[in-house]
């Protein structure tokens, strides 16, 4: 088939692209016409998932040429040159006849280099290809999470240095407690994500080749063509230092074992859930009018209430994550449904749960930058509720100040809760602010409070604007320095 009358190659994940079509009876996947960025799915792409098959089966062909197999430097050749130009329209066919996909491209790929024809798969089984790139896929995945990631951090460690002093109202149980700072309340956020980031380092940074195994994890086949288990071993080695790892799971049944996909699903829904808390807390915070998500000019928040500024940024990221974690629950269920060295039951789980959860997190990461480098931070409100709420916090405070100045402390705490409980009783019923400090003031024994030293929020912050800035310091700024992160270098703190 000449290359004029083939049709257009697939190019994204599942065969669907962004390419606008006359036609609207087909299905086209949300997460890539949506959610998900170019850059993820061409990692996930038919084209790449494909060519990478190739390139296994070039990286074999030339390691075993290495070492002396009957495999020619024209035969090489011949594969590379033809190793990005797939005929999809023959691998259907030829699948169509072996209900094989292995089989079926092995059969294209020949058809495309029909001199290097019988040296294809020489030695190997079906998962010596599939399970090697699905690593390899998995690994320039982590990739793009990493450095996107880096960017969330960086851009929400600048957020938390910006408001490290800025009191705030806390909330335990969604009920208001003691002051924080909306800095220290960010760094919750980030202590999280930096968590997800060290641990799609890890992730990406261990993963191995599965290496040449063949049927049952023996390497028997290779031990046939080779004679040695010595040549084996380089054979392997070469192999995989082609595809870029430096080793290989040490054992293997006819695929590596299924706990490897286990943690990487693992990592990237533990991500999700940090993306849902934050993005849940921004949801809350914006109902209090403290802070949202951004809001753009022309923007709609309703189709029905021109004034509402619904977070739909937030909304949409914690569904996706909801997905994400219910994606999770698969990769375990594989793992122990795999009986002896390998059952298939993996294959049509798995071809669609590494990809999705791939695009699903990549859609979450592209998120989460967008809204924590666009957050609109309103101080006055946040002001607001905390002088509404200081004079209950203070009581402690008022209550040691009065002691001090020779009151009896039983004494005055019975007084302070008479008056809050009626203060809070106001607040409720009526709706009128909280009279509490006038109360106080109105009653003699507490006369010589400074009152102007007691209602000072920065005092009731603990020491959350310096565990901030020592957070930053020791923990953030260092890892993104060392990632060559731009605008990482703040003022110096004592430690």
């Amino acid at each position: 088939m000449s290359s004029s009358s083939r049709k257009p190659r697939p190019a994204t994940y599942h065969q669907h692209t962004r390419r606008k079509s006359k036609a609207h009876d087909s299905y086209e996947h949300p997460l890539a016409t949506r959610y998900a960025s170019q850059e993820m799915l061409r990692v996930w792409s038919t084209q790449n998932r494909y060519s990478t098959w190739r390139r296994i089966w070039v990286a074999l062909a030339e390691a075993q040429h290495e070492l002396g197999l009957p495999i020619t430097k024209t035969q090489i050749r011949a594969l590379k040159r033809v190793a990005d130009d797939i005929d999809f329209d023959a691998v259907a066919g030829y699948e169509h006849q072996t209900r094989h996909d292995v089989m079926a491209h092995i059969h294209a790929f020949g058809d495309a280099a029909p001199a290097a024809r019988g040296i294809i798969h020489l030695g190997a089984t079906s998962m010596d290809v599939v399970d090697n790139a699905d690593l390899i896929l998995m690994r320039a995945g982590l990739t793009v999470l990493v450095r996107r990631l880096v960017g969330v951090v960086a851009v929400l460690a600048k957020f938390c240095e910006k408001y490290a002093d800025l009191p705030t109202l806390g909330f335990t149980h969604l009920q208001p407690a003691q002051l924080t700072t909306v800095g220290k309340r960010g760094c919750l956020w980030l202590a999280d994500l930096v968590a997800d980031l060290e641990r799609f380092e890890a992730l990406r940074g261990g993963l191995k080749c599965r290496g040449l195994r063949g049927a049952t994890g023996t390497q028997a086949s290779f031990l046939k063509l080779l004679g040695s288990a010595a040549k084996v071993r380089r054979l392997e080695k070469a192999f995989a230092k082609k595809l870029g790892f430096e080793a290989c799971y040490p054992v293997c049944g006819q695929t590596y074992s299924r706990k490897v996909d286990l943690e990487v699903v693992t990592a990237l829904a533990s991500f999700a859930a940090s993306t849902q808390k934050i993005c849940n807390d921004i949801r809350l915070l914006a109902l209090l009018k403290e802070i949202e998500e951004p809001f753009e000019k022309t923007q709609v928040g309703s189709s029905a209430m021109p004034y509402k500024r619904n977070p739909m940024r937030c909304e949409r990221a914690t569904g996706l994550a909801r997905y994400l974690i219910s994606l999770a629950t698969s990769p375990p269920m594989t793992l122990g449904a795999q009986m002896l060295e390998r059952t298939l039951d993996d294959s049509s789980n798995k071809r669609l749960v590494i990809p999705e959860v791939f695009l699903t997190a990549d859609a979450l990461v592209v998120l989460l930058h967008n809204i924590l480098d666009g957050l609109v931070v309103y101080p006055a409100m946040i002001a607001a509720r905390v002088e509404a709420e200081l004079p209950f916090i203070a009581t402690e405070d008022i209550l040691l100040a009065a002691a001090a100045r020779g009151g009896d402390r039983q004494e005055l705490h019975e007084r302070l809760r008479r008056h809050a409980q009626e203060a809070g009783t106001q607040v409720k019923r009526s709706g009128r602010p909280n009279d509490l400090v006038e109360r106080l003031q109105a009653d003699p024994a507490f006369a010589r409070v400074n009152w102007s030293r007691m209602l000072d929020a920065k005092r009731h912050v603990g020491l959350a604007p310096r565990q901030t800035r020592e957070y930053l310091q020791a923990h953030v700024y260092p890892r993104l320095r060392r990632l060559n992160v731009r605008g990482t270098r703040p003022a110096r703190v004592e430690i």
